[in-house]
């Protein structure tokens, strides 16, 4: 592989641009339930991170960013005809993710990472149809299926593992308590280990959308084979955690203060719902979106304190920006790749 072949590095910039984008918007997802539970501090928070995001990415990430890069958009058939129409594709689905999760940061919109990205390399795929580069119908649209299907099912099931698992919590420990304050002060210990988990398992999920379309696009240009390289899913484990620390205080305000009042025993099992959710999707190399999961999680934590318990204003902001996520990715992308042709790069 030639590390100074002008594709490579650009590729690879642009998917730590992506990176840290993940890790200012959806790592920060994961990880402001334990900040505004008070369980730990942003420091605390971006240490443990540093270690099991990392973790999770480049020891568990190869199955999801299998399918971000092949199990979409039929690239074989686009490499046959062009390799470097495969990298410009991946580079295009790359920048319009990141943009768009850029500006949803900006206003504190806890929007899904996953959706941008695979909308993204979506909408290079439908451009590539209309200028006769592949047909429409090549698209792998039962993989999209199920991939949507997923993203229906995560929150609702993030939701009802944590309704149940407070109300377990509450049942056996909260109510049967003297002092519940005490209960609170010893589930900070739980909630730090399941910060842990979901640290390691949103790694092992969402590295997929930065480091996919690298491996697409290397990929193409014969520079990696078989198995994800190692160095790949570092770099997306990385520039993760180093979005986290410099810009995720943003939406962790919005997860960890603003859906409901979080305490560590609800803080626990947001997380925990949610990690064991996205580990479960991760095994069966489906991208999920952990911030679908983490917010159904949220919203069932607090439900089961009783809907006046729940910002509805609040969620209804977040569902909105959910709703555009994909269209926007999607043409933001089809708008790149025919640019970047139209100046031919």
């Amino acid at each position: 592989m030639d590390i100074f072949d002008p594709f490579i590095i650009i590729l690879v910039l642009a998917g730590l641009y992506m990176a840290w984008n993940i890790g200012a918007n959806d790592l920060a997802n994961a990880m402001g339930t334990s900040v505004g539970s008070g369980a730990l501090t942003l420091k605390q928070v971006i240490i443990i991170a540093a270690i099991f995001e990392f973790i999770g990415a480049v020891f568990f990430g190869n199955r999801v960013t299998t399918t971000i890069a092949k199990g979409i958009v039929p690239l074989d058939a686009i490499k046959a005809i062009d390799p470097h129409l495969v990298v410009l594709g991946m580079l295009a689905a790359i920048l319009a993710a990141g943009f768009w999760i850029t500006f949803a940061t900006f206003y504190n919109l806890p929007v899904s990472t996953t959706h941008s990205i695979v909308g993204a390399v979506l909408g290079f795929g439908i451009v590539a149809s209309f200028m006769d580069i592949i047909v429409l119908s090549e698209i792998k649209w039962a993989v999209m299926a199920k991939i949507v299907g997923s993203w229906l099912f995560s929150p609702v099931l993030g939701a009802i593992l944590a309704y149940a698992l407070f109300s377990l919590i509450r049942f056996l420990f909260l109510q049967r308590a003297d002092n519940p304050h005490t209960i609170e002060k010893k589930f900070v210990y739980l909630q730090i280990i399941a910060a842990c988990y979901i640290a390691f398992a949103h790694g092992s999920n969402d590295v997929a959308n930065a480091v996919g379309p690298i491996y697409a696009g290397l990929n193409a240009l014969a520079a990696a084979e078989g198995a994800v390289p190692i160095w790949v899913l570092a770099v997306g484990g990385a520039g993760m955690v180093l979005g986290l620390g410099t810009w995720g205080y943003r939406v962790i305000e919005t997860i960890g203060t603003r859906i409901t009042e979080l305490t560590p025993t609800r803080g626990f099992a947001a997380q925990f719902a949610t990690a064991s959710v996205v580990i479960l999707h991760s095994y069966s190399s489906l991208p999920i979106s952990t911030t679908h999961t983490l917010v159904g999680s949220v919203i069932g934590v607090g439900l089961a304190g009783g809907l006046a318990a729940v910002d509805l204003s609040v969620i209804g902001k977040i569902i909105a920006s959910w709703i555009i996520t994909v269209p926007v990715a999607a043409l933001t992308s089809a708008a790149i790749f025919a640019l970047l042709l139209g100046v031919g790069i």
